[in-house]
């Protein structure tokens, strides 16, 4: 839901959403009776007609860039990889256009309503929404219903509806607004509805995002100053993707994180098909809003940035503790509770006492741990030098670089006694998750 994608962008055209029909139909007849005629990729809702790629307006290419960080082909050798791109070889996610935005023109409540309708219509399980109107401009869900129905039903309708085996109904994900303003921007706001803030590379609050109420989680958004700042690369504190003419740019804002939320959860859901595992729309939402690793401790001091008007001025982190959402997005965390495995985080840089105990549920006093298997490659993966050892039923490590890993625990269930008898053996699996330090290039860069 943004301007047009380019559809034939080199690191797009392979995950572009394609209408069989209307490809290989008549050019200006509707060829398979869906209301509108050549929509291949999508369809243009401002001006009701084909995809067209805006020239003018603010952003142009915001809705390329958008769609490159969920979509970008993966391991091509070129531009950037995207969240859920796969190789290019229809394993990717599709992105359908639903074009919102031409130019100047669309953003209204009753343009996006349609353009809504029709993706849930043609088979859309997610909505990707970097837009939404100003913070406070609207400051209830009640003021909300009743001040864009059109726009509320056709979201309701796409979330009641039922497009992908692995989640009952659809996902509606919106950015938060980029006001610096303590609320949510609507329809992100509205209770049943994602809203995503956006962090700098240095895991602080962006200088920009919205924040306080109606917000559920971040993710990386991008914060041009922190390059002006601290004299480096002119746009290299901000989210690189596609753009419009097959190049790439960077840009930053609400509208760079919520493609991040909107690819993970693209990549959960074809990891629960993979599976066979189906999830309600309301599990698979609160395991999203779940999968997170805190924000609120870079919430703290102060950052500057530069005003509207060009002056320097000073921001109170603190302002931002528990109004960021639930923490940050973790991809790997949300693989990991689709497949069931509990995540465990462990600091970086320290020797490490792990007490399975809170993991392992009810009666886990009965619960002895004789080994620990690791492979090779995961121990390199987290910088582990040495075999993790046992003591006292613990587990003691040290993980020297973030990253992560599936273990395999064997413990004995139940006592034993004095003529021989033992508990019995049984294997879990978990995920360690070393996350607490900023990663080896100084970011999520």
């Amino acid at each position: 839901m943004d301007d047009c994608v380019q559809w034939d962008h080199p690191d797009l055209a392979a995950n572009m959403w394609t209408n069989t029909a209307e490809l290989n139909g008549s050019e200006g007849r509707d060829d398979d009776s869906n209301g509108y005629a050549d929509d291949i990729h999508g369809f243009n809702f401002v001006d009701n007609t084909t995809l067209t790629i805006s020239t003018k307006g603010d952003a142009p290419d915001h809705g390329t860039h958008v769609a490159g960080t969920v979509a970008a082909v993966n391991n091509n050798g070129t531009g950037v990889a995207g969240i859920a791109g796969g190789s290019g070889k229809n394993d990717g996610v599709k992105i359908m256009s639903c074009q919102i935005f031409h130019d100047k023109d669309g953003g209204d409540a009753a343009t996006s309503a349609k353009a809504i309708k029709y993706a849930a219509d043609n088979g859309a399980a997610i909505i990707q929404c970097s837009y939404g109107y100003p913070a406070g401009s609207v400051t209830s869900d009640t003021a909300y219903s009743s001040g864009a129905s059109a726009e509320k039903q056709a979201i309701d309708y796409f979330i009641a509806k039922q497009n992908c085996a692995a989640v009952s109904g659809g996902l509606a994900i919106f950015a938060a607004g980029n006001d610096l303003t303590g609320i949510s921007g609507y329809p992100g706001a509205y209770r049943d509805y994602i809203s995503v803030t956006a962090m700098s590379c240095d895991y602080t609050p962006a200088y920009y995002t919205n924040y306080g109420p109606g917000c559920n989680i971040a993710a990386p958004g991008g914060d041009a100053y922190q390059s002006y700042l601290e004299n480096i690369k002119t746009g290299a504190s901000e989210v690189l993707s596609t753009v419009n003419g097959g190049k790439y740019g960077y840009m930053q804002g609400t509208s760079m994180a919520c493609p991040h939320v909107s690819g993970v959860a693209a990549l959960g859901l074809s990891y629960a098909l993979q599976l066979g595992k189906t999830f309600t729309q309301n599990e698979f939402t609160t395991l999203l809003l779940t999968s997170v690793n805190d924000i609120n401790q870079y919430c703290t001091g102060t950052k500057q940035y530069f005003t509207d008007k060009g002056s320097l001025a000073t921001l109170d982190l603190s302002q931002y503790k528990k109004g960021m959402g639930t923490g940050y997005i973790d991809a790997y965390q949300v693989l990991m509770n689709v497949r069931g495995i509990t995540c465990i985080p462990i600091p970086v840089g320290s020797q490490y006492t792990l007490n399975l105990q809170p993991y392992l549920g009810g009666g886990n006093l009965d619960l002895k741990i004789t080994e620990i298997f690791i492979s090779a490659e995961d121990m390199d993966r987290l910088g582990i030098s040495a075999n993790p050892t046992i003591f006292a039923n613990q587990i003691i490590l040290k993980c020297t670089k973030p990253g992560s890993a599936v273990v395999r625990i064997k413990l004995l269930a139940g006592n034993g006694n004095n003529s021989g008898m033992n508990g019995m053996p049984i294997t879990k699996e978990f995920a360690f998750i070393a996350r607490e330090v900023h990663s080896q290039n100084g970011g999520w860069l």
